[in-house]
């Protein structure tokens, strides 16, 4: 008898938990880019009473019989489907139309041979700090493609110029801007510390960085040009386009491309480690973590490295879009966790009565010798 209180046991503490999965469900029902879990049962260990065996020519077979012990949770499993956008009204609120993440990470930058040490959100409530940085609500940095100077040759290809070439005095007709392949901290450029001599910027307008090989983007382009500060930019006019590129006004009226949003993809968004807060990790079960942009906006290899080099990470296509002025909007559906709620309640009941009713059953043995 002590094997059904021992199943109602089990019963007990796999609804508890259960419903504490429902109820975290529905306090997120108001939490932007919150996914929804979904809790599964399997059976316990099992222990037989007797085995099975075959027929012989006189006899027929017979079938085990065992006996069970309960239930345990079998999964977690998170539903990772688009939420409703939410419309915000703010420009810099964007949220991903189609699967895919934002990147999030902090200022040092990362190594391509280890993407997964980024975390991964669906909320987009971006927004620029005081150095220039595109920080979310919680002042963790949002990755992607910065606009950096280099030249072009006559055929029109673009090469990445070398750190502080944001321009060059002696040769300004080649120098342009274009998009570093680097992975990187989404920044402003630097603000010119004066006018040029020779009309070609202002003090206040942007000096675009040049890209180190060996580090990524110089962070202190052209220092003897640069304020050390980021452009002034009236922060209404800045824009996420349905491509992820992000355009800003300076105060002198200079439109500036500051740079392209990275998303991150993972072969099962379902196996995905959450963190705290809505951020995600992509450890073990979530496969491997590949670099994309919005509509294909940036392509090409990571680091700028050609195509054919041997051990090219490769930016990999996508159709999937930005939604400016929206944020994505909690997966909890309330009609589904309060009919996943009415019956958890009534299967803990019944799971209670199996433990009352084991436990009278055992006072009656007890009973027997007065």
């Amino acid at each position: 008898m002590t094997g059904a209180m021992y199943a109602g046991i089990s019963g007990l503490k796999a609804h508890m938990n259960k419903l504490n999965v429902i109820g975290n469900n529905i306090a997120n029902v108001n939490t932007y880019g919150y996914k929804t879990a979904r809790t599964t049962f399997r059976e316990t260990i099992y222990t037989s009473m007797a085995n099975g065996s075959d027929g012989t020519p006189l006899v027929g077979g017979t079938n085990p019989s065992q006996i069970g012990y309960g239930c345990n949770i079998g999964t977690i499993d998170l539903d990772m489907a688009n939420g409703p956008a939410i419309p915000t009204g703010v420009n810099l609120d964007c949220m991903i139309e189609g699967d895919g993440f934002f990147l999030v990470g902090d200022k040092t930058g990362v190594n391509i041979e280890n993407l997964e040490s980024l975390q991964l959100s669906k909320v987009g409530n971006f927004n620029f700090d005081e150095d220039g940085y595109l920080v979310d609500g919680s002042g963790n940095i949002i990755y992607g493609f910065s606009t950096v100077a280099g030249t072009k040759d006559p055929a029109g290809t673009f090469t990445p110029g070398e750190p502080g070439s944001g321009y060059d005095p002696a040769n300004p007709d080649t120098v342009t801007t274009g998009v570093s392949t680097h992975l990187v901290p989404i920044r402003l450029p630097m603000a010119a510390s004066a006018d040029d001599p020779d009309g070609k910027y202002k003090a206040g307008d942007p000096i675009y960085p040049g890209v180190d090989n060996g580090t990524g983007l110089n962070k202190d382009p052209a220092a003897n040009l640069t304020t050390g500060k980021p452009i002034s930019t009236n922060m209404d006019s800045i824009k996420i386009e349905k491509g992820g590129k992000i355009v800003a006004t300076t105060e002198n009226g200079t439109v500036v491309t500051v740079g392209y949003l990275a998303l991150g993809k993972v072969e099962n968004p379902a196996g995905l480690t959450h963190l705290d807060g809505p951020y995600y990790q992509a450890l073990g079960g979530a496969g491997d973590l590949s670099i994309t942009t919005p509509l294909s906006s940036v392509t090409g290899n990571l680091n700028n490295v050609a195509a054919g080099t041997a051990g090219a990470v490769r930016i990999v296509g996508s159709d999937n879009k930005i939604l400016a002025g929206f944020l994505e909007g909690s997966g909890t559906d309330l009609a589904t966790e309060f009919s996943e709620m009415i019956t958890t309640q009534r299967g803990y009941q019944a799971n209670t009565r199996i433990v009352t009713v084991t436990d009278t059953m055992l006072e009656e043995l007890v009973n027997m010798k007065r």
